[in-house]
Order: C-alpha cells, then sequence, then structure tokens
C-alpha cells in the first residue's frame, strides 16, 4: 500500500537517544547531543523529505539515576541537520538509531530479508527470528519520499522508548530502501510523531500506544534544541509533559487546524519590521521536529533571501571557482594536461586510479576528526564542469579574458538543486530580523537564530535557515516551521488539547 503524504521537511532530524530512568514527574526524557552543520548532509538529508515525507533518528542507551522519576534518552544532533537516537524492537531489544518525527507517523526500520537494496546493508536490519515478542503481520505497505521510497511489510513487536516498553506495537519492516539518502543517512529509521490519519496502513503511532498503555503522566511532548554549538548537549525531547528548565516565561498555545501533521493557522510574516502582508489574513504553517530549515512560498521566501544577500550555493561555489582557480585551470588545459586531470593537479580533486575524488572523500574518521571542510565536494564537481565549459571555449580559440568571462557567467544560471542558499559570514551582524506571528505574538528570529554557519575563518560557509517550498491550495500556501524555528522557541506538542506551544527556549 503507497500512501502519498504533503510534503513538510525539507531536512532530516535524527534523534540519537540513551536511555534513563524515569523520575519522579513521570517523564521520559531524551537528551540531545550537537554537532555543526555541513551543506551535504543537508542535501543528502532534505532529499528524502522535500516532495511527500519527512524524517530523524536515536543513538545508545544508558541509565542515570539521578534521584528523579524521569526517563532520559539524549539525542545526538549531526552537523544541526540531523538529530538521531536509539530504540530498541524486539525481546531482546535489537537497536536502531531512528529519526522522531512529528512530520510522519510510521515507525520503520530495515528487514533482515532487505537483500537488494544497499541501504540496507549499511544499517542495523531486524531480524524477527531473534525476537520473542514478535508476531507476524505480513501486510505489504509503502511509503514515499521525495526522491524515492521505501517498501516493506507490517510487522509486531515490543518497541523500547527510554526504559518504557510499548508493547505489540505494529511497525514497519522495511524491505527496499532504494533512495540513496537512506544509505548515505546516519539514522537505520523513522519513528513518527504526526497523528494516525497521515499513518499507512492506518498503524497505530507509537505515541497513541505510549498514551493508551499508560506509560506517560501526560498526553504531550515537548522538544528543546540546544543550539549553542559551543556545548555538546544538543536539548531534549521529553515525553509526558515538559520541563521548566527548558524555557522561560510562559508558552503560547494556538489550536490544530488539521490533524494529520502538527498544523495551525500563522499570522503576518515580517522582515525587519516591514510586513511582507503575504500572511496577514492567515497562512497555514506545519512544526516539524524534522525539518532542519524553514521553509515557506517561494514568493515570500524568495524577497526574503534577498533581503538577506543570499545566493544559490552551486552558483557562489561555481563563482568561485572561476574567480580563485579559473586562470590555473585555463594555463594547465593549455599546457597540455589531460582535462580528466586538471582538477586534481589544482588541488580541488584527489585522483583515485581511474578515478576524480573529492578531497573531502578521504576518511569519514578523518573528517569527522578534523572538522570537515564543506565545500570541497562541490567544488570538485563544479570544477569538472567548468573545465568541460572551458575545454569547449579552447576549440573556438577563445581568449583566456573571454573564455572566463563566459564560464561566470554559465555559473549565474546554475540552479542550487535542493534549493539551499548561502550569505556572506560577514554580513550576519548587518542582517534584518525575521518576525512570525503566532496568535498575535511576535516570534522572532534574529541572523544569528536563521543563519546556520559551519567552519571558522576562510573555509566557513553560512547557509540561509530559508527555503523555498510551494503548497498549491487549499491546503496551501503552507509554512513549515522546523529546527530553525524550533531552536529558539521551545516547542510542545499537546496531544490532549489539540495545541502547540511557543516559548522562548532556556
Amino acid at each position: 500500500m503507497e500512501n502519498k503524504h504533503l510534503c513538510a521537511a525539507l531536512l532530516l532530524l535524527a534523534i540519537a537517544c540513551s536511555v534513563l530512568p524515569a523520575s519522579s514527574d513521570n517523564l521520559l526524557r531524551i537528551g540531545l547531543k550537537k554537532h555543526h552543520v555541513d551543506v551535504n548532509s543537508i542535501n543528502a538529508a532534505r532529499v528524502a523529505r522535500l516532495q511527500d515525507r519527512y524524517g530523524k533518528h536515536l543513538n545508545g542507551l544508558e541509565k542515570k539515576s539521578d534521584g528523579s522519576d524521569v526517563d532520559i534518552v539524549p539525542l545526538k544532533n549531526y552537523l544541526d541537520a540531523q538529530y538521531y537516537g536509539e530504540i530498541g524492537i524486539g525481546s531482546p531489544p535489537q537497536k536502531f538509531k531512528v529519526i522522531f518525527d512529528t512530520g510522519s507517523s510510521n515507525l520503520w526500520v530495515p528487514s533482515s530479508r532487505c537483500y537488494f537494496s544497499i541501504a540496507c546493508w549499511f544499517h542495523h536490519k531486524y531480524k524477527a527470528g531473534k525476537s520473542s515478542t514478535y508476531t507476524r503481520n505480513g501486510k505489504s505497505c509503502s511509503i514515499r519520499y521525495g526522491t524515492g521510497s521505501i517498501s516493506g511489510h507490517f510487522s509486531q513487536d515490543n518497541v523500547q522508548v527510554g526504559d518504557l516498553v510499548v508493547k505489540d506495537q505494529v511497525f514497519i519492516e522495511a524491505t527496499r530502501e532504494p533512495s540513496i539518502t537512506f544509505i548515505i543517512g546516519k539514522f537505520d529509521g523513522i519513528l513518527g510523531l504526526g497523528f494516525q490519519e497521515i499513518s499507512v496502513g492506518n498503524a497505530t503511532p507509537v505515541w497513541y500506544n505510549m498514551v493508551d498503555q499508560g506509560l506517560v503522566k501526560e498526553p504531550v511532548f515537548s522538544f528543546w534544541f540546544n543550539r549553542d554549538a559551543s556545548t555538546k548537549e544538543g536539548g531534549e525531547l521529553v515525553f509526558g509533559g515538559v520541563d521548566p528548565k527548558h524555557f522561560k516565561g510562559n508558552h503560547t498555545y494556538v489550536p490544530l487546524t488539521q490533524k494529520g501533521y502538527w498544523q495551525f493557522n500563522m499570522g503576518d510574516f515580517l522582515i525587519g519590521n516591514t510586513s511582507t502582508g503575504y500572511c496577514a489574513g492567515g497562512c497555514a504553517a506545519i512544526v516539524d521536529s524534522g525539518t532542519s530549515l524553514l521553509a515557506g512560498p517561494t514568493t515570500i521566501v524568495t524577497q526574503l533571501n534577498h533581503a538577506i544577500g543570499a545566493e544559490g550555493v552551486v552558483s557562489a561555489e561555481c563563482k568561485t571557482i572561476v574567480s580563485q582557480y579559473g586562470e590555473v585551470l585555463w594555463d594547465l588545459l593549455v599546457s597540455g594536461v589531460r582535462p580528466d586531470q586538471v582538477c586534481s593537479q589544482a588541488g580541488l580533486c584527489f585522483f583515485n586510479g581511474a578515478e576524480h575524488v573529492s578531497s573531502n572523500i578521504r576518511t569519514v574518521v578523518e573528517r569527522e576528526n578534523e572538522g570537515s571542510s564543506v565545500g570541497e565536494a562541490p567544488l570538485c564537481t563544479v570544477c569538472e564542469m567548468a573545465v568541460v565549459w572551458i575545454q569547449n571555449q579552447l576549440k573556438q580559440q577563445g581568449t583566456k579574458e573571454r573564455v572566463l568571462e563566459y564560464v561566470d557567467q554559465l555559473c549565474e544560471k546554475l540552479p542550487s538543486p535542493m534549493g539551499e542558499s548561502v550569505v556572506d559570514c560577514n554580513s550576519i551582524s548587518s542582517l534584518p530580523n525575521i518576525t512570525f506571528t503566532i496568535k498575535d505574538k511576535a516570534f522572532v528570529l534574529t541572523p544569528e537564530q536563521y543563519i546556520l554557519k559551519t567552519g571558522e575563518g576562510i573555509a566557513s560557509i553560512c547557509i540561509s535557515g530559508f527555503a523555498a517550498f510551494d503548497v498549491p491550495p487549499p491546503r496551501g500556501p503552507l509554512w513549515i516551521l522546523g529546527d530553525v524555528f524550533m531552536g529558539p522557541y521551545h516547542t510542545v506538542f499537546d496531544y490532549g488539547n489539540s495545541q502547540v506551544g511557543f516559548a522562548e527556549a532556556a
């Protein structure tokens, strides 16, 4: 069975979790840890979500005795684009990294019967025969994402989240994962926190069963993201209530207008102190823990990115190649260097046997230990494009100046496949605040909050936290408030009262 969903997420948010026992407030806590943002990871994560659905991630279980009755599962943040954590399925529990996703409603993990998808060979697989609590279901199903789908069949087993065990949970064993996103993603599967209305096969979501089985004190869960890159702690996802240490003042609650996604009506949108007027009469919005950026209608996001001087990532990288390496590429070609070796000799790609690879692809361990140099892989690709363009112009006997000018013009026309944009890191302090109006209250994002920065010095790159995404009427226009918004504002998902609440994060 295939269930197409409205795409509300642009980037995968993965959640890594360690288990801590329940405290006296009967809350299940999932703690977060942080890494820096990376353009390549953003692209990979966003690919899986842009057309139809969202995603997330979990990590290792550990017990914490702090005298409280709260279950804490710390979440890890991979490159500010994926918060991932660990759950257990079966008896004894088989561990999986999953994404806690408020933009979808099913739980799925790779199956031991996934033989023909490369992604399954890089991730943990569920083995039904090793669980004493497994119950066969067998009904086939599929979930379509923006650049592919997962398919498989339903199964039933116990699911451990923190130190809570959800009995007889129906989930999907994925036997096919054709998308490249699932190959390179750090998560094994997805744990949806949306409503049953968008659940494939009408399967009861894990959160529903948590409530129905009396595992949480209140039908509420809340997210706190720690956006301070200098700290290891990434934040917490709390099941069963809220932690007053995570926010300041009171929450502004707004009722849900439609169940499925956590959807509500948002008011006017301001750039600086100037209203765009686009949402003055109200716009539909979704708050999504599985989206790293903040997405909205192309009309306004284009206006917004223009106001902050944002430029397409690929175009900017291409122009960098022309300005800094154009003459070098020209000279190498003129001197007789083979076109397929020019970029490696220019230091933008490494030559490995019969193929070029980016200097970004040394080893995963090296990159994580050194801190990734984000621009290298795209620069290698763009360099190879530029060499083709220059070589073609050389055949027409154009002058160096005219050829490089022509290549620069081609750079202007290069689209960014995923819509990502970059800004000048030196301009951040002069950029305007961006304001969202929710229930007549202003929720302000400063440039430091809506610009994602990675790297230091000349290796630094700054990414606009806004991406264009159009949903046609009657469902749209639609805003998707992801990680960029949920970082500054602690978010409460009040299932019992059908509302969401926002307060300044502490």
